[in-house]
């Protein structure tokens, strides 16, 4: 029979560093790309909509889209796969029994509870804890299938998100034909059909937020007081739910999971391959991976940032994606075994023990900036100005997480966590 002291949260000594060195490195990377949710209106993948797309502001758009788009949320959720085997293994092993599986859901439930949260009360649209949570729930029918089958389920997974994708973009292509017949009714003043007048209305929807006018209502809604944002970004946080969830997660979030687990048991990710098999990953993720984001880059900029044109670039997304993310795991796993940069990893690690406080703290933190709760600076600086407010929340985490973990057991946040999941307080304060 398991005592209650067998069933604890991971321990300092227990920790895996170089899972923390990566979590805190993804952190930060996410919120390079989440900069653009957070500060600019619709301008995530168009630069052209808002903040700037040229000089550069165009300079940051090709380097982010060539080197962190869908990567760093490729790693991140790669990563929280790993944390849930990590838990129910552990619990598995001290004979946990049935329990194991009542603090695995109870640790969702609650993730997703959080997620709903920060969402739509921390004003956040780009929210994932929620998608995560439900992934999370199918993931664990799946934690000890061997790693061979969990990359075979992965890469059919990423299959049938590239068909959908595919599908996507024929439609888009009948959608733009559609939309030059729909010209040719009007300028000879014909009635439209039902089917080109539901064409009509999509685009002209998809037109009226893009233009000059849409942006101009979307950074004055930004500006208001905090009651008013919220009511504002319920729909966008309704669609996100719903739509994108549906649309996206099966091969987007638990495909990654799955691969996480699979090199995880693998041990790619704990650092314990040669330099020469994390060097190949590097050479092999980013020769694959980085000249075909190019491809989608250069297929963007000569449709002139068209519809057709990012339509016929997500072709490639995932292949693009999923290869970067192999270097960049390469890459990580090459610094966590040298010896250089000790002072630098150390503080990477603390910032990856807090991950949850840290990721809740971006939204906090640009709420306040961007937003008419603080400073209302929504919309008002360039693409590229924003990397001013990334860096200045890295360094300040960089300073912080060490500092907090020296006294505290856990970030606050990861604290809570714990004692919902465990239904037990654990000491949080070092003596």
């Amino acid at each position: 029979m398991t005592t209650e002291t067998t069933l604890t949260p991971l321990q300092n000594a227990d920790r895996i560093q170089s899972l923390d060195v990566m979590r805190g490195i993804v952190l930060f990377g996410i919120l390079l790309m989440n900069i653009n949710g957070f500060g600019l209106a619709r301008a995530y993948d168009d630069p052209t909509v808002s903040g700037g797309s040229e000089g550069w502001d165009l300079i940051t758009w090709i380097t982010t889209n060539l080197f962190f788009e869908g990567t760093m949320r490729g790693l991140f959720s790669l990563l929280f796969g790993v944390g849930m085997f990590v838990l129910l293994d552990r619990l598995e092993k001290r004979g946990a029994g049935i329990e194991a599986a009542n603090i695995y859901f109870r640790r969702l439930s609650w993730m997703l509870v959080f997620g709903l949260i920060h969402g739509y009360l921390l004003l956040w649209v780009g929210e994932i804890l929620y998608n995560y949570a439900l992934m999370g729930f199918l993931l664990y029918s799946f934690r000890n299938l061997a790693p061979k089958k969990l990359i075979i389920i992965a890469t059919i997974l990423f299959s049938l998100g590239a068909l959908w994708t595919y599908s996507d973009y024929k439609n888009n292509v009948k959608l733009a034909s559609q939309v030059e017949e729909i010209k040719v009714y009007k300028a000879q003043g014909k009635e439209l059909t039902k089917e080109l007048t539901e064409a009509d209305q999509k685009w002209q929807k998809r037109e009226a937020e893009r233009s000059a006018e849409g942006v101009l209502e979307h950074n004055n809604n930004m500006h208001k007081g905090y009651f008013d944002v919220v009511t504002f970004l319920v729909p966008i946080n309704n669609e996100f739910n719903m739509h994108d969830t549906f649309r996206y997660d099966l091969w987007d979030v638990l495909s990654m999971m799955l691969l996480g687990i699979a090199f995880f048991k693998l041990k790619i990710l704990t650092a314990e391959k040669s330099y020469r098999f994390y060097l190949t990953m590097v050479l092999i993720g980013y020769g694959i991976g980085l000249s075909v984001n190019y491809y989608e880059i250069k297929t963007i900029i000569d449709s002139n940032f068209s519809f057709l044109g990012f339509s016929k670039s997500y072709l490639t997304y995932d292949l693009g994606r999923v290869t970067v993310s192999l270097g960049h795991i390469g890459m990580i796993m090459l610094l966590c075994k040298s010896p250089i940069l000790i002072w630098l990893k150390i503080r990477l690690a603390a910032v990856g023990k807090m991950a949850l406080t840290n990721y809740i703290m971006h939204s906090i933190i640009c709420m306040i900036v961007f937003t008419g709760v603080g400073f209302g600076l929504f919309g008002k600086l360039q693409r590229h100005e924003l990397l001013y407010v990334v860096f200045s929340i890295w360094i300040f985490q960089l300073i912080l997480s060490p500092i907090w973990l020296k006294y505290f057991h856990f970030g606050p946040l990861e604290w809570g966590w714990r004692y919902l999941s465990y239904l037990k307080k654990y000491p949080f304060k070092k003596q």
